[in-house]
């Protein structure tokens, strides 16, 4: 069954709790893990990259004259404020 974009499939459920993701599915995707989210009244399915690191590169976008040194001496001040209300080492 299809509408648009979507692709519906029939697969049954394993007495292991298994299931079948169709091969055409498999190769459109383009991987070996998926991700299994529990909605209440669905399940959603989604492919997980091979390598998540590699793909989550490049994926946030700093806001406008937002820098990574900028960042990093923020994160640093952030840690010395928590240091300094943290209580002395026993």
């Amino acid at each position: 069954m299809r509408y648009d974009d979507i692709m519906i499939r029939d697969t049954r459920i394993t007495r292991g709790g298994q299931i079948s993701i169709p091969a055409g599915v498999r190769r459109r995707w383009a991987t070996e893990r998926v991700a299994v989210e529990d909605q209440g009244d669905r399940l959603v399915v989604r492919p997980l990259p091979a390598d998540p690191i590699g793909a989550a590169i490049g994926s946030l976008r700093l806001a406008p004259g937002v820098t990574t040194d900028i960042l990093r001496r923020q994160a640093r001040l952030e840690d010395q404020a928590t240091e300094t209300r943290l209580p002395p080492a026993t």
